[in-house]
């Protein structure tokens, strides 16, 4: 790198580290806020009129005021659904409407993971090491191509950035970090290909499916422990996470996500948590895999990814096992039918509704979600289905359907009004979010491969590595110095505050990244400033411009001032070649440095 000292380069690097006091400060303090639901019938009353009351004489102000919000709820609604506004995309919302693309979007065809190696390294007879075998000798890349989440890392941001189902692909990865599977302790791309193309067939799907597939897959039955378990012994480590983490949570809750009684009464015990670990004995790696040295235990099948687990009788516990919400497991049943029945048991649970229903609005709206929120949220899960304030029905009626709960969360007026999510939620832009609306909104492109052990690292959240099966931050991560909660808080410090600047150095000032000429369809990291730069003459409307892109709205006048000060001063005298590119390298950093756009409201 080449680190520009003269009094240019100095005077416009202190105009920009100006924003980072702004970042920390409104990043510690931005979640948002859960509320009171239980605010008075007349103060709701009155501040329903206040929001109502136009008078003739502002009428044409209404007219641009709303051209403005529709502005506004276009990249709001890009934000909670996408991975990032462009103009095409925010064009289209404006146009369809928010409940029309919403339906559009689940009807639209899904991308895939694609890269990445086979499962050969599960078919390997020989006493060789799969990578030292004669077949691999001219690969050095074996490891990352055939066992590592590299190539999904490859897949996933390509598509984030240029497939068109943009929604089915933010519904999937909020899946993955709910029923959470990691890198770091599981080995064999195809297999997390296999799990995560899954989540990308059922977004829309049901979740007792969601939960019956993350059951079955054999990924998870080595990353959790409950491939080819113990029948007199099992682990209970698959069980526990089932209960705590993937369905219901580990204190009982009303529809409205409140606690049942007003404090934590357990869902269960130890003791339950054994009888599931019980009842999902019985299952083995699906057929196809082959050692040289044959399969263990007696009765299991190989070590193989490719497919859901398969029944091993000789591996099953065939006591009868009392579950949950009334269900029970009679002796002998088949493994396939403990499966249905635990499924039946979590499905039927007070708790699943307004469990996922938060984990989803966390993951798509907002940290502090409100209690009529999430009930409203909660009984679209239940009932499966959901109807939309133009009459547009999303959902089966089956308990669980997604397609209605997701709906419910991005249709609800806690997401689609500003005055309620500025004044009661909002949350931290996770990095991934981050890496992707920086890119789509500048008309860059990626091939993914700096978004894994560089920036995923940095900034700590590298896809499909997780630390652990809490994902990269617990849904209840206390922020700071408040009563709120921000998951996006636990993975965030002054450190990251200024990696995240860093990051938008890398792509506006380092030019990104060359191709990695070791990855297959290489394009390299980068963003397109030719666009803006024809807008540089005049450094409002280009200020404005992006704003309106990335923000929805305008900067407030103040540090609007001050970023159009700092982007002018770039001028012929200043930079005679490169002052426009200049102004629009500027402008770009400060836009998406601001808090508006670090805190997603």
């Amino acid at each position: 790198m080449v680190v520009d000292t003269s009094g240019a380069g100095l005077r416009a690097t202190r105009a920009r580290i100006g924003t980072l006091g702004l970042i920390v400060a409104a990043t510690l303090a931005a979640c948002g806020g859960g509320r009171d639901d239980s605010e008075s019938p007349a103060a709701a009353e009155g501040t329903r009129r206040q929001a109502q009351a136009v008078t003739a004489a502002q009428a044409d102000a209404s007219t641009a005021a709303a051209a403005t919000s529709a502005d506004t709820d276009a990249v709001r609604l890009a934000n909670q659904a996408s991975f990032g506004p462009t103009d095409a995309l925010l064009s289209e919302i404006k146009t369809k409407g928010a409940v029309t693309w919403v339906k559009d979007q689940m009807a639209a065809s899904s991308a895939r993971y694609t890269s990445g190696g086979s499962d050969a390294i599960h078919k390997n007879t020989s006493e060789t090491d799969f990578c030292s075998l004669p077949a691999q000798a001219n690969n050095p890349n074996c490891w990352r191509d055939f066992y590592s989440s590299e190539p999904l890392i490859w897949d996933f941001y390509r598509n984030a950035l240029g497939k068109s189902d943009q929604l089915r692909q933010r519904v999937a990865l909020a899946l993955q970090q709910i029923v959470v599977v990691s890198e770091v302790e599981i080995s064999g791309t195809y297999g997390l290909r296999n799990y995560h193309n899954a989540l990308l067939d059922n977004a829309f799907g049901n979740y007792r499916q969601v939960l019956k597939k993350t059951i079955l897959s054999p990924v998870m039955g080595d990353y959790l422990n409950h491939v080819n378990n113990d029948k007199v012994a099992p682990n209970e480590n698959f069980a526990r996470e089932l209960l705590q983490l993937f369905s219901l949570g580990t204190c009982k809750l009303n529809r409205n996500g409140r606690l049942t009684g007003g404090s934590c009464q357990p869902t269960y015990d130890n003791d339950k948590v054994r009888e599931y670990a019980f009842a999902l004995t019985g299952w083995t790696y699906p057929a196809g895999g082959a050692t040289a040295w044959g399969c263990w235990p007696e009765g299991a099948n190989c070590q193989y990814y490719g497919g859901d687990m398969a029944p091993a009788p000789a591996l099953r516990n065939t006591d009868a096992r009392t579950l949950l919400s009334g269900v029970s497991v009679p002796a002998n049943a088949t493994p396939q039918q403990a499966v249905e029945l635990v499924l039946d048991s979590l499905m039927n649970h007070q708790n699943i509704g307004p469990f996922v229903g938060r984990r989803l609005i966390q993951q798509l709206v907002m940290s502090n979600p409100p209690t009529l929120y999430i009930d409203r949220v909660a009984t679209a899960f239940n009932n499966g289905r959901y109807t939309a304030s133009n009459g547009q029905v999303f959902g089966t009626g089956s308990k669980g359907d997604l397609a209605a709960t997701v709906a419910a969360v991005l249709l609800d007026d806690e997401a689609r009004s500003e005055r309620l999510l500025r004044r009661y939620g909002g949350s931290l832009r996770p990095p991934v979010l981050l890496f992707t609306g920086v890119l789509r909104a500048m008309g860059g492109y990626t091939d993914g491969d700096p978004f894994s052990w560089w920036w995923g690292e940095e900034l700590r959240q590298h896809l499909f590595r997780p630390p652990s099966v809490f994902n990269f931050y617990p849904p209840d991560y206390p922020v700071a110095g408040t009563q709120l909660v921000g998951p996006e808080f636990g993975i965030h410090n002054a450190n990251a505050a200024l990696e995240r600047l860093n990051y938008l150095t890398y792509l506006f000032d380092w030019d990104g990244s060359d191709p990695n000429t070791s990855i297959p369809n290489a394009t390299g990291t980068k963003v397109n400033l030719s666009k803006w730069a024809a807008l540089a003459d005049n450094p409002a409307t280009l200020v404005d411009s992006l704003s309106m892109l990335a923000l929805g709205k305008k900067l407030a006048a103040a540090p609007r001032t001050q970023v159009i000060n700092a982007v002018a001063w770039w001028t012929p005298q200043t930079d005679s070649a490169n002052w426009r590119t200049n102004r629009a390298r500027a402008a770009a950093y400060l836009v998406f440095a601001s808090p508006d756009y670090q805190v997603q409201r």
